[in-house]
C-alpha cells in the first residue's frame, strides 16, 4: 500500500512538474511561480492529492540529495579564471552586498518577529541566495545589458554555495545553544575542512579515473554522465557519513574541482546536469509547497509582511546601492537589480531540511520562523519580482537592441566599443584565446567559439538578437555566419565586413548590408579632404553628438508639420533627414510626417536622446 502511494506522488509531482515548465514557457513566466503553486494546491492545505510526510523519515535524506545535486550543478559552471576577473561591482556585491543582507535581514527577524540573534542569522544567511534557478529563467524573458545579467547570474552562482555554508554555522550555533566564535569556528573549520578534503578528493578521484580510459568508448558520453552524477552524489553522502551538514560543502567542491578541469563530453556531462537539476528541482519545489502549512505564514502575522517588504524595498536595495557604485551601470540599471532579486530552491530547501531537524529536538518556535520567512519571502519575490521582470524591465527601459559581432579583431572591437557608448548590448565571439583574454580584460562581452557553427550561435542566443554583424578578415566565413543567421535565427538586420570587392556581390544577393574595407577606407579619406569639420564631428559620435534613425509609428505625430514639432524638440536636435519608402527627403518646416516615415536625428548626444523618447516613449 504504502510503495502504491509512493508511486502515486511520484507520477503526480513529475506530471504537474512538466506542466509546469510548459506552463512557465508559453507565457515567458520563471517556472518555480507555477511549481509552488501546484504544491500548495495539491498538498494536504489544498486539494490533498499529495502527502509529503508519505515519505516517512526518508524526506529528509530525499532533500538532502536533491540540494547536493543542485549545489554541484551551481558550483559546476563556476569557473575561476573568470571569477578572479570580475568587476569590482560584482565583487561588491558578492561581497559587501551579501554582509548587508545578512545584518540587514538578521536585523529585521530579530526585533520584528522577536526571535534569538542566532535563529535571525540562520534566515539571513539563507536569504542571501538569489540563485541561478530563479535568475536565468528571468534572463531568458528579459534580454538586459550583457553586464547586467552577468552581473546578477554570478551573484545567484555563488551566493546559493555562500548562503548554504553560512547556514550550517549559525544552525550548529542552534543546536549547540551558543553564540560564542570560539565554540563556532572549531565547528566552522570541521565542517569545512571534511567538506573540501570529501569533496576535492571524490573529484580528483573520478578526473584520474577518466584518464585511465576504462570506459568503453562506445557509450563513454552516458557513462561519463553518470559517473558524474554518482560523485556529486556520493562526496555528499560520504561526508554527511563523517560530520552531519558537511556534504553541502563536498558537493560543492566537487562541483568546482570538476567544472574548471578538462573532462571529456563536458558539454554532454552539463546538459545532462541540467536535466537532473530541472527534474529535481521541479520534484523539489513541489514536494516542500505541498509540505508547507500555511498556517505557520499566517501566524507571523502583519510583522512577517513588515519584515518581507523591508527585505524586498530596503535591504536589497541598500545592497546594490553601495556595492554597484560609479558610472558601469545606467541608474536604470540598478533599480531593476535592486527590484529584481527573487530567493529559490537553496532557501526554500535547506530552510525545510533543518526545520525539520529543528523540530525533533524540540525548537518548534524557531522552525517555524525559519520556514515561515523563508517561504514568505519566496512567494512574495517569486511572485512580484519574477513574475512582472519583464514589465519592470520594460518600465525602466533597460532592455536594449542586442548586437551580436563576430570577429574580435581591430574592426569588432572598435563597433563594440561604440555600440557599447550608445547603450547597446553588445556580445562578441571570438575563437582566438589570446584574443578572448585581451577582451575579456578590457571589459568586453566576449563567448569562445566559432561563429560559422550553428552550436555556437545558439550559445550565443543569437535569435534574440536584432543585429549581427560578421566583422571577420576572411569573407568565407562572414558568408557562412550570415547565411546562418538569416536562414536559421532570422535576425533583423545583418551587416558584413567585404575584405576583397569582388566578393560584394554575393553578400548582396542574400539580402545582406555588405560593407567593403577599401570602398569604406577611400570614402574616411574623401571625407578628411573634402569634409574635415563634418569627419571630425562624426568620428567623435557618441561621445558629444549623435545622428540616429527611428520610424515614426505613433499616430500622436502624423499630419504633422516639421516645425511644428520645434517647439517640442531639444534645442540642439534638428529633424535633417526622412525617407519615405524609397525617397530621400530633406524636410522643410512645412513638410507633413507619415506613418512609418523614416527619421534622421542629428545633434548633441543627450539631446538625441530626448529626441528618440518623445517619439518613442515606451521603448
Amino acid at each position: 500500500m504504502i510503495e502504491s502511494n509512493l508511486i502515486t506522488i511520484f507520477s503526480i509531482v513529475i506530471v504537474a512538474g512538466v506542466i509546469a515548465q510548459l506552463i512557465a514557457a508559453r507565457f515567458s513566466i520563471p517556472s518555480v511561480v507555477f511549481l509552488l503553486t501546484f504544491g500548495v494546491l495539491l498538498g494536504p492545505h489544498g486539494v490533498g492529492l499529495l502527502n509529503p510526510m508519505s515519505f516517512g523519515s526518508a524526506l529528509n535524506d530525499i532533500v538532502g540529495i536533491s540540494v547536493a545535486i543542485i549545489i554541484f550543478e551551481g558550483a559546476f559552471h563556476i569557473r575561476i579564471p573568470k571569477l578572479l576577473r570580475i568587476p569590482s561591482e560584482t565583487a561588491r556585491l558578492l561581497t559587501i552586498g551579501a554582509g548587508i543582507s545578512l545584518i540587514g535581514t538578521a536585523a529585521l527577524v530579530h526585533y520584528l518577529l522577536h526571535v534569538d540573534w542566532i535563529v535571525s542569522f540562520l534566515v539571513g544567511s539563507l536569504l542571501i541566495a538569489t540563485g541561478p534557478t530563479v535568475i536565468m529563467p528571468i534572463l531568458k524573458v528579459v534580454h538586459v545589458r550583457e553586464r547586467v545579467g552577468t552581473l546578477l547570474e554570478t551573484e545567484g552562482i555563488i551566493n546559493d554555495v555562500t548562503a548554504a555554508i553560512l547556514a550550517i554555522v549559525f544552525f550548529e550555533a542552534i543546536l549547540l545553544n551558543t553564540t560564542s566564535l570560539s565554540d563556532l569556528f572549531p565547528i566552522f573549520l570541521l565542517k569545512f575542512g571534511v567538506g573540501l578534503l570529501v569533496g576535492l578528493g571524490s573529484g580528483y578521484v573520478l578526473l584520474n579515473f577518466l584518464k585511465l580510459s576504462f570506459i568503453p568508448p562506445s557509450n563513454a558520453p552516458q557513462l561519463t554522465r553518470l559517473l558524474v552524477l554518482t560523485i556529486a552524489i556520493a562526496s555528499f553522502a560520504i561526508s554527511n557519513s563523517i560530520t552531519p551538514e558537511s556534504g553541502i560543502v563536498a558537493a560543492a567542491s566537487a562541483g568546482l574541482l570538476l567544472g574548471n578541469s578538462s573532462i571529456s563530453y563536458e558539454r554532454e556531462v552539463s546538459e545532462f546536469k541540467g536535466d537532473i537539476t530541472l527534474l529535481v528541482l521541479s520534484f523539489i519545489f513541489i514536494i516542500l509547497a505541498a509540505l508547507l502549512d500555511m498556517n505557520i505564514l499566517l501566524s507571523l502575522g502583519l510583522s512577517g509582511v513588515l519584515v518581507v517588504v523591508l527585505i524586498m524595498l530596503l535591504v536589497r536595495s541598500l545592497s546594490v546601492y553601495v556595492s554597484v557604485t560609479g558610472n558601469r551601470f545606467t541608474f536604470a540599471e540598478k533599480i531593476f537589480m535592486m527590484a529584481v532579486a527573487p530567493r529559490g530552491i537553496i532557501p526554500a530547501s535547506i530552510s525545510m531540511l533543518f526545520a525539520i531537524h529543528l523540530q525533533s529536538v524540540g525548537f518548534t518556535r524557531e522552525a517555524n520562523v525559519l520556514v515561515g520567512t523563508v517561504f514568505l519571502v519566496i512567494f512574495t519575490t517569486v511572485s512580484l519580482e519574477a513574475g512582472f521582470s519583464r514589465y519592470i524591465a520594460e518600465y525602466l527601459n533597460v532592455i536594449p537592441m542586442r548586437v551580436i559581432i563576430i570577429g574580435g579583431g581591430r574592426v569588432g572591437r572598435s563597433l563594440s566599443s561604440r555600440l557599447s557608448e550608445r547603450g547597446e548590448s553588445v556580445l562578441i565571439i571570438e575563437q582566438n584565446e589570446s584574443q578572448i583574454e585581451s577582451l575579456s580584460s578590457t571589459g568586453f562581452s566576449v563567448l569562445f567559439g566559432d561563429g560559422t557553427l550553428k552550436k555556437t550561435l545558439e550559445q550565443a542566443k543569437s535569435s534574440n538578437a536584432k543585429i549581427l554583424i560578421a566583422a571577420t578578415g576572411d569573407d568565407g566565413n562572414n558568408l557562412l555566419v550570415c547565411q546562418l543567421a538569416k536562414n536559421e535565427f532570422g535576425i533583423e538586420s545583418i551587416f558584413a565586413r567585404v575584405n576583397n570587392p569582388d566578393n560584394l556581390p554575393q553578400f548582396e544577393d542574400l539580402g545582406v548590408v555588405a560593407i567593403s574595407s577599401s570602398h569604406a577606407t577611400a570614402l574616411a579619406i574623401d571625407n578628411l579632404i573634402e569634409r574635415p569639420a563634418l569627419n571630425a564631428w562624426m568620428t567623435e559620435l557618441g561621445v558629444s553628438g549623435d545622428v540616429q534613425e527611428i520610424t515614426l509609428t505613433s499616430s500622436q505625430f502624423v499630419g504633422k508639420t516639421v516645425g511644428s514639432l520645434a517647439s517640442i524638440l531639444p534645442p540642439s536636435c534638428l529633424i535633417t533627414l526622412v525617407k519615405r519608402e524609397d525617397e530621400d527627403i530633406i524636410p522643410h518646416g512645412d513638410f507633413i510626417l507619415d506613418l512609418e516615415d523614416r527619421l534622421t536625428l542629428i545633434g548633441r548626444k543627450e539631446d538625441v536622446k530626448t529626441a528618440i523618447k518623445i517619439f518613442h516613449p515606451h521603448d
